[in-house]
């Protein structure tokens, strides 16, 4: 007789303030809030500042009043710290199951068939307590026969003290009397805009719609919402990804820290954005054969002239290297820009992505450079080994180190674990 599926949801509480509160204990029970690029909106929040009412995504300045009122602890984003922790969660968590797909920065589920059968909550807490232990992160997880059915299961325990931050929805008549609880627009895929199309349909809760006919909500929505119903009735349709699948498109953009009216300014800009967008294709092993670029001024200044243009190109050969990907974008870009306006962004997109190691055809009239191709893997290697060993060691390719156009933050924290400049000094008196 086969063993009942056992998949578990583990979540990172507050994962960007929690990053944050690890290396300032006296922030522990303190209001604490993390801003996005430009310290502009909040991306994270502590139980005490979602106790406050305050939305995610809200702009500072909205609620800058509360932020002085209630002593709001606010940092700007700290992305190497954020994905070094990171790391080492889904490290620990790949202990204790075979099988783990890391779904984002803070989540993974994990295939518990066969290993805690018995007394499943137990050994959730037991993973608690382990990652909290060996990180300071604390994490609430989720059980199920189905990835559906942890999400809810997560949810659960995130949204109830009681479960202590252990929830199991094995048990049928247990599934049911949660999901009563729950509205339908906290179930894993559907969101506000589906919401609302299922309330037409007098489907409020989670367990309105698991107990609609499957047949039914396929041909009124897809085969995707069918498939959720299906997970919510303990059925498994959604297989784990023990390798994360390669990205289809990769878009790398930025808001500036003032707004730029040079060409020049903006092209040291987008050669930044591409590079970037080009590490990110390398590191999938993957080569793009469309560059997508575009521009504008701020939708929001109604004062001032608005301008927002995007162009694309074909690429001869679908190509990984950081060098031809500048190039083509800057010669986008010169057909784009328009003085006498003032940008507040742009960006790149990458797109038409396959792995690297697909045949590619080549144009019959296209002339190569001798050797531009030959030596470019070794140069694209070796570009990104010194990058990723001193992150500010090496200019763009077409940029100059004059970088007034990047973002300004006044709240950054120390990379506390990946520079040996910033780590954690303790002073003993």
């Amino acid at each position: 007789m086969s063993q009942q599926p056992l998949i578990a949801l583990v979540d990172c509480n507050n994962f960007y303030v929690s990053c944050e509160r690890l290396f300032r204990p006296d922030l522990w029970d303190k209001p604490v809030a993390v801003l996005s690029n430009l310290d502009g909106c909040l991306i994270s929040r502590s139980k005490e500042v979602k106790a406050l009412l305050i939305p995610m995504a809200i702009p500072v300045f909205k609620v800058a009043h509360l932020v002085k009122k209630h002593r709001i602890h606010l940092f700007s984003a700290n992305f190497p710290l954020y994905g070094d922790m990171s790391s080492r969660v889904m490290s620990l968590l790949e202990t204790f199951s075979p099988c783990t797909e890391i779904y984002s920065i803070d989540e993974a589920f994990l295939d518990l068939t066969g290993i805690c059968q018995q007394d499943p909550v137990s050994y959730g807490f037991h993973i608690k307590h382990i990652i909290q232990r060996d990180t300071g992160i604390p994490v609430c997880v989720g059980l199920g026969p189905t990835k559906t059915l942890a999400k809810l299961a997560n949810y659960a325990a995130k949204k109830w003290d009681k479960a202590g931050g252990v929830v199991d929805l094995s048990c049928p008549q247990r599934r049911e009397r949660l999901m009563r609880r729950v509205p339908v627009r906290e179930v894993w895929g559907i969101g506000s805009r589906l919401s609302q199309q299922l309330a037409q349909l007098g489907i409020q809760t989670s367990l309105d719609l698991a107990q609609q006919p499957v047949q039914q909500i396929r041909d009124k929505f897809s085969v995707v919402m069918a498939r959720t119903v299906m997970e919510l009735n303990g059925i498994p349709c959604l297989e784990l990804e023990a390798i994360a699948p390669d990205k289809q498109q990769i878009v790398c953009s930025r808001s500036f820290s003032r707004r730029l009216t040079e060409y020049r300014e903006l092209s040291e800009a987008l050669a930044e954005f591409v590079s970037r967008a080009a590490e990110k294709l390398r590191s999938q092993q993957s080569v793009a054969g469309h560059l997508s670029v575009f521009i504008r001024t701020n939708p929001f200044n109604p004062q001032e002239p608005q301008y927002q243009r995007s162009a694309g190109v074909r690429l001869k050969v679908a190509t990984q290297d950081t060098r031809l990907i500048v190039s083509e974008a800057h010669r986008l870009l010169k057909d784009l820009f328009r003085p006498g306006y003032r940008y507040q962004k742009c960006g790149v997109q990458l797109s038409h992505i396959q792995p690297a190691t697909t045949p590619g055809q080549l144009d019959l009239f296209d002339i190569a450079t001798p050797g531009w191709q030959a030596d470019s893997p070794a140069l694209m290697q070796a570009m990104d080994r010194i990058n990723r060993r001193f992150p500010k060691g090496i200019a763009v390719a077409a940029a100059s180190f004059d970088k007034a156009w990047q973002s300004k933050v006044e709240r950054l924290s120390q990379r506390y674990t990946t520079d040996w400049r910033e780590l954690l000094r303790v002073r003993c008196d």
